[in-house]
């Protein structure tokens, strides 16, 4: 991509996407994990059941590389215009009944390495169809709204940071995969703060659950409540007193002008 104008005043510029060399590419990148699961499970020796409500569990006795490319594929499906739960499909993979790795290390860096490849090829999917969308005059008018500028102007302040947090915390806010592709940012610090967001997130989904009983699993959830917090904090707190320490200062140097120089300035 070309280097893109600033993201607060993007207008009606050239996007220089293509939809379809990516949905070729996804295409191609699916059918070839479909193949291969269809073929790793062609040599299971695991009567497969007639009811959906035994799949899972039947799932469960075969081999990791079924798993994880069926964990993968099903993740890369998960986008805003098909709204699939994964922070339970991550969790579940990363049990040890599941065994997709013999130890805790091994199994957190691999599912999250997985998980957060797959995800990333799914808000891929995000950005290219709101690329898409965006090409019609009509829809193209939000960038024209006075909330989308003010939202603009907020995202264009920390753009990767805002996306690698909303991709951290296990709450889906779609709104600012939109709002990074309506202001025309490059998809390749888009995909990467998506993947690290997400790898960290998987991760530590999938370290909790690989140390804790079947029915703690939403622990993972509050740790990442309590680190997202904390990462916001970080982020916030130094900007706030940043702005109280010059208030601060502006305010004795005018309590050491003269009355009527103040009253000049004040003016």
């Amino acid at each position: 991509m070309t280097p893109h104008p600033d993201i607060a005043t993007v207008g009606h510029l050239p996007d220089n996407v293509s939809i379809r060399r990516w949905f070729a590419f996804y295409g191609l990148f699916f059918a070839a994990g479909a193949f291969s699961l269809f073929w790793l499970l062609r040599q299971e020796p695991i009567a497969w059941p007639a009811s959906w409500s035994q799949a899972a569990e039947t799932l469960r006795q075969t081999a990791p590389a079924v798993k994880l490319i069926a964990f993968t594929l099903y993740i890369s499906l998960a986008c805003t215009f098909l709204p699939l739960p994964t922070t339970a499909i991550v969790a579940a993979v990363a049990t040890r009944s599941a065994a997709v790795t013999g130890s805790l290390a091994s199994t957190a860096l691999l599912v999250g390495l997985l998980g957060a490849a797959a995800s990333t090829l799914a808000n891929l999917n995000d950005y290219h169809l709101f690329t898409w969308l965006l090409r019609s005059h009509h829809v193209s008018r939000v960038r024209n709204t006075r909330g989308y500028l003010l939202a603009a102007r907020w995202f264009a302040r920390a753009p990767f940071f805002i996306l690698v947090l909303f991709n951290f915390i296990p709450i889906p806010v779609d709104v600012i995969r939109m709002l990074a592709t309506t202001a025309q940012y490059p998809r390749l610090p888009f995909a990467a703060a998506n993947f690290l967001g997400r790898f960290v997130r998987y991760g530590i989904v999938a370290g909790v659950t690989y140390c804790l009983p079947a029915d703690k699993g939403w622990i993972a959830v509050v740790v990442l409540l309590a680190l997202a917090v904390v990462l916001g904090a970080f982020k916030v707190l130094p900007r706030a007193a940043r702005r109280l320490f010059r208030r601060g200062a502006n305010g004795n140097e005018m309590e050491q002008l003269p009355q009527s120089r103040r009253d000049a300035e004040e003016i």
